[in-house]
């Protein structure tokens, strides 16, 4: 029997369709889906067919029933054996194939085979039998012809190597060595002992020292070896590897000593082969060689021409085999998860659904019990559980990556607030900030474009996992691209160039009394050189000429940094309300979100308004209320005198502050800064205290909170179908003193944190600036070396400049700052924006799905 035994609850086709529609509101865009625990009851011979239509809508995530049973002892064990040896044979075939290069195309997923019914597996299982037995008789064939060709080579190799060595000087030589291996017997003893014998053969290059030493010892030296080495590598039979051999005669007298020759070839692995000792005989014997190596080769040539045929129809076939093959393997691994009731007439199973697909999966069902005509209909309960249900975000090809971006920092707890939604914005905004550059922004913004207009034929493509990295994110790099114009356009910055499109505000306006005067001509926008026309897209082109152009974007763009990090932290820290609500902690709102974003609000919140307000008041000619530009007092010395309860030191003939009742503002905002962090401190572990009081004065224990940190509070009550879990630890049941602990660790983090990640953000400012930098350096000091030229040479030095210069643009500016920016990006979002109120404790929803695992096995 399953398990997880508990109140069940059986789902009409009507209840299943408004529970969907009740939940595909706007709430799951925000978050995961709401999940149920489902059993569900099949009868035996409709499993097969039910499972694999499970598998082809990829909805269930089954749970393993029978976990302290063996593997070997499951009741779909000898299955499972049989489609393992069915994908040792596709291995051997598909090897075969390899071997001799045919090709075998490629399925798309789409175009797959659905899984076989049980009376196609019989017919799959011997239609592979007998390919592998044809395949593996045509190799044994060609095995054995390549064998009996080998040695007819060597044959013809010993016939002609040999001519040379029992030519008439040759036989000179050989009386000589006769007479000196007799040593100093007569002429009649001589005589007596006949002619040298001699044996011929093959051996492999290698061991030819070896087997030089071996002769000279067993004969002492009364052993004349010839040898000769082949001019072409000859062919393994078995492995197809080429074999380097050498042909060799030894002569000898004896008979005693030829048997031990030929002991020492055989410890060798030599080939011996008869070799007439006149050349007539020869002659004769290569002739027939010759004519038998045709025969055989013409032989070999149609077996191999009629082994190409039959692999060539097996590769069309090969693909579909081994989906099959796949799908019957997966489905009978699934069937193993589930668990026989006490009859034996039905299987029953476990499995974690999305509400929405419910209906699917109930259809799946109906349609697996009518494949095999059962008269008894499969059914599906949904069970009520205290478990955390997994984690499922359905996305589609364009969320798909962003998604992944916040799944690899940790994968959200059941139904928490998901990021990935408002990530699509702010990514590639964050990273713009940093590769503001509109040149670049369009070479990377093509470059997605390409990928995502070519998908279709990009998506098989196999190169490497760096390409498919690129391509996975192929959205992402788009919209980062799309965001990098649009702040390029911003910073007026194209490959460290201003772009003048509506006319620069600034006049040059001198006299010779000027001159004399402002050798620097600087432009002075107090008098008449601004004519107070504001540039209407992005920064003025002048400032690009100006020799401060360094001092006026450090500070403009660290200003911006720090505005959209606050910004970006506030909207963090609002989004926790949106968990608190959700999981029924109201109480949460008013003891951790209220005094976390008053901190963050009348500290930073201020400065912010601050850089606003310095930039309104402290104006030059139209401004609603204008102040003298050189007492403009600076932000951060501000803020730290602020925090310091310090009084500044203005400049002579300025004022310290911008109005009149700053300096009391100020204080009133630190103090009430001060007082959220008491509240952080104690106000959640008191309100536990109180609740805990409470329980024990109505004199029952109340439920026992399973919990998650985003659990319902324990007067709420709990939802039915799942766990309430949203995420973090459990600590509403732990001793009082863990509990202050814990919440101190957790206010000091956050007030500590919150001055960190502002600080954080100035690398949206520190990277833009080295961005813009190195750009400028790379034109000033590459591409300028060919535009300065003014003769004809200068044509040719500058198409070769402007190839390193675009090398350099495309292999540092935009591949290396636009992987470094990336990085950065993403540790804004992890860190700074994240921590604020994503826990990540959850896990996948990894369902059982064809599509999934014949994805999985191409990767």
């Amino acid at each position: 029997m399953p398990k997880n035994e508990g109140k069940k609850k059986e789902y009409s086709p009507i209840q299943q369709g408004e529970q969907a529609q009740a939940s595909s509101n706007m709430g799951a865009m925000f978050r995961s889906e709401e999940m149920a625990l489902c059993q569900m009851f099949i009868q035996p011979e409709a499993a097969y067919t039910s499972v694999s239509e499970l598998g082809e809508t990829g909805a269930v995530q089954f749970r393993d029933l029978n976990a302290d049973v063996n593997a070997f002892q499951r009741k779909f064990v000898n299955e499972v054996r049989r489609c393992d040896e069915m994908e040792r044979k596709l291995r051997y075939v598909e090897a075969e194939l390899k071997k001799d290069g045919v090709s075998v195309p490629d399925l798309p997923i789409e175009d797959a085979p659905r899984a076989p019914n049980p009376r196609e597996i019989i017919d799959l299982e011997a239609h592979l039998e007998k390919t592998e037995n044809e395949i593996l008789e045509l190799s044994q064939n060609a095995v054995n012809l390549k064998s009996n060709f080998l040695e007819l080579t060597e044959l013809r190799q010993v016939l002609e190597k040999t001519q040379g060595f029992f030519s008439d000087q040759e036989s000179l030589n050989l009386d000589s060595m006769k007479s000196n291996l007799i040593g100093d017997e007569s002429g009649t003893q001589a005589s007596q002992a006949g002619r040298l014998g001699f044996i011929a053969g093959v051996i492999q290059r290698e061991k030819i020292p070896g087997f030089e030493r071996m002769l000279w010892r067993i004969s002492r030296g009364n052993v004349f070896l010839r040898q000769a080495e082949l001019d072409h590598p000859l062919e393994d039979p078995s492995t197809g590897n080429p074999l380097y051999k050498t042909v060799f005669v030894a002569f000898f007298q004896g008979e005693q000593l030829k048997s031990r020759i030929k002991k020492v070839c055989s410890g060798y692995h030599a080939s011996l082969y008869p070799c007439p000792s006149s050349h007539e005989e020869r002659e004769d014997m290569v002739k027939g060689v010759r004519t038998r190596l045709e025969d055989l080769n013409m032989v070999l040539n149609q077996t191999q021409d009629h082994r190409q045929r039959v692999l060539a129809s097996v590769a069309k076939e090969l693909p579909t085999w081994s989906v099959m093959v796949c799908k019957m393997k997966a489905i009978y691994h699934t069937l193993n998860l589930f668990n026989m009731d006490v009859t034996k007439k039905c299987l029953i199973g476990e499995c974690w659904v999305p509400v929405l697909d419910l209906q699917i999966v109930q259809k799946a069902l109906s349609d697996g019990s009518a494949a095999v005509g059962s008269t008894i209909p499969s059914f599906l309960n949904v069970i009520e559980t205290n478990e955390q249900p997994p984690t499922f975000n359905r996305t589609n090809k364009f969320t798909r990556g962003f998604q992944n971006l916040i799944d690899a920092y940790g994968v959200a707890s059941y139904r928490e607030v998901n990021p990935a939604l408002y990530t699509i914005i702010t990514f590639p905004f964050l990273f713009a900030i940093m590769f503001g550059d509109l040149g670049h922004g369009v070479i990377m913004a093509m470059f997605g474009a390409w990928m995502v207009i070519w998908e279709g034929k990009l998506a098989n493509k196999k190169a490497g996992e760096i390409w498919n990295i690129f391509f996975g994110g192929r959205y992402i790099i788009l919209l980062m691209g799309l965001f990098s114009m649009y702040t390029g356009l911003i910073y007026n910055d194209i490959f460290s160039k201003a772009m003048n499109i509506f006319g620069s505000s600034w006049t040059i306006n001198y006299n010779t009394s000027t001159v004399m005067q402002n050798p620097d001509l600087q432009l002075n926008p107090a008098n008449e050189d601004y004519d107070s026309n504001i540039y209407p897209i992005g920064l003025d082109p002048t400032w690009m000429l100006a020799t401060n152009k360094i001092i006026f974007l450090n500070t403009y763009k660290m200003k911006l940094s720090i505005i959209f990090g606050v910004i970006h932290m506030i909207f963090g820290v609002c989004m926790s309300v949106v968990n608190f609500n959700h999981f029924r902690r109201r109480s949460s709102i008013l003891l951790e979100f209220l005094p976390q974003i008053i901190f963050l609000v009348l500290l930073f919140g201020y400065m912010v308004f601050m850089m606003f307000f310095k930039w309104v008041a402290y104006g030059y000619k139209d401004a609603p209320f204008v102040k003298t530009a050189g007492c403009s007092p600076s932000i951060l010395i501000m803020f730290i005198n602020m925090m310091l309860f310090k009084e500044g030191s203005p400049l002579d003939n300025c004022e310290e502050f911008m109005f009149d009742w700053q300096g009391t503002l100020q204080m009133v905002l630190v103090l009430i800064s001060l007082l959220c962090i008491p509240v952080m401190l104690l106000g959640k572990p008191f309100y536990i205290m109180s609740q805990r009081k409470k329980k024990a004065h109505a004199g029952h224990n109340g439920d026992v909170n399973q919990g998650m940190e985003m659990s319902p509070e324990p007067e709420e009550p709990k939802p039915s179908t799942a766990a309430p879990s949203g995420g973090g630890h459990g600590h509403d049941d732990e001793p009082m003193s863990e509990l202050f602990i814990y919440q101190a660790i957790h206010t000091i983090e956050y007030v500590l944190s919150t001055i960190s990640h502002t600080a954080s953000y100035l690398r949206l400012w520190a990277l833009s600036l080295a961005h813009a930098q190195l750009s400028e350096v790379l034109w000033n000091m590459v591409l300028q070396m060919g535009l300065r030229q003014t003769s004809y040479v200068g044509a040719v030095m500058l198409f070769v400049v402007f190839g390193a210069w675009a090398l350099f643009t495309l292999a540092i500016l935009v591949m290396m700052e636009g992987l470094s920016a990336f990085l950065h990006t993403l540790r804004l979002h992890w860190v700074e924006f994240m921590s604020k109120f994503y826990e990540g404790l959850g896990y996948l929803f990894q369902p059982f799905s064809f599509k999934a695992i014949l994805t999985a096995e191409e990767d």
